[in-house]
């Protein structure tokens, strides 16, 4: 279950109630100050009661899966609140008819143009993810390997597919087994040493772990390739030895260098989600204005 413990991220100047689940690495998001910071309604409670009824009524199944949680109300209280997901959140927000949420519905609907586009021509999305770390400030040299350890990674879980394993649960499970052979840790346990939640664990690593976490997964693959392992058991013992590869190397360099490969060191704090989303909406008229100003230069 969520952390009891309330976080409160701020949306012009408008708290919104927030809470982490470490087991299924979600953040929930109080419904109810979403729609007071969206409408500014007298009753944001009351006007959420009513969008709810209405959206059951249409047979809307993200209210039927939203859940309550204790919050803490104004008064100090501790009260049942809904909350919902990120997803949940989202395409509550597409039902709520106010210039307010114009913004994060035209961001939807960007975002969903760009998947299609995606679909049709892949390459689309390796240019996207390249400007995106960019954007976060990440050097050129740090992002063209961490594209690198995308096609490993994709290489590798194809290779798990070939070999009948499940994607998601399995591939987990292996995945753990890989990062604790080489890092002495699961992967969720090395998010916590790096204070990380909902954010991705390579995007923050350093080169070096970088370096060896691609290292064990191309051991992976390659071991796989070679064996053709059959069944969960061997691919699980294939995945152990790959990480272990990655392992030899870093015990290796510490004795050289006599400073531990593994690192404390993460990218930028956890960016408050909302926020990010307001930011980035509020920029696509702009965007859109100034493609529309050079489009119309290259007319005349």
């Amino acid at each position: 279950m969520p952390n009891a413990q309330d976080n409160i991220q701020l949306f012009e100047n408008q708290r919104i109630r927030t809470a982490w689940d470490a087991e299924k690495e979600e953040w929930y998001f109080s419904v109810v100050d979403v729609v007071a910071v969206l409408t500014d309604s007298a009753d944001p409670s009351a006007y959420w009661r009513k969008l709810k009824q209405r959206l059951r009524n249409e047979g809307n199944e993200t209210v039927t899966n939203c859940h309550g949680l204790k919050m803490t109300a104004a008064d100090g209280k501790r009260r049942m609140t809904d909350v919902a997901d990120t997803e949940q959140l989202l395409r509550i927000i597409q039902s709520i008819p106010s210039p307010k949420a114009e913004p994060f519905k035209l961001w939807l609907a960007q975002v969903g143009r760009e998947r299609i586009e995606e679909t049709i021509d892949p390459e689309q999305a390796i240019d996207r993810a390249l400007d995106t770390y960019l954007k976060k400030g990440y050097s050129e040299d740090w992002v063209h390997q961490r594209l690198l350890s995308i096609r490993i990674r994709n290489e590798l879980t194809d290779e798990w597919k070939q070999r009948g394993l499940r994607k998601g649960k399995d591939y987990a499970i292996l995945t753990d087994e890989i990062t604790r052979a080489w890092a002495g840790m699961t992967t969720r346990q090395y998010k916590r040493f790096k204070g990380l939640k909902k954010e991705n664990l390579r995007d923050n690593m350093s080169d070096l772990e970088l370096v060896l976490m691609m290292l064990a997964e191309a051991s992976t693959r390659d071991i796989s390739k070679s064996e053709r392992p059959q069944g969960f058991s061997e691919n699980q013992s294939v995945a152990r030895r790959g990480g272990r590869v990655a392992g030899v190397a870093r015990q290796a360099l510490e004795a050289e260098t006599g400073r531990p490969v593994i690192t404390l060191q993460s990218a930028a704090d956890f960016q408050q989600l909302v926020t990010s989303i307001v930011e980035d909406a509020a920029a696509l008229p702009e965007m859109m204005e100034a493609a529309e100003g050079e489009d119309s230069g290259e007319r005349k």
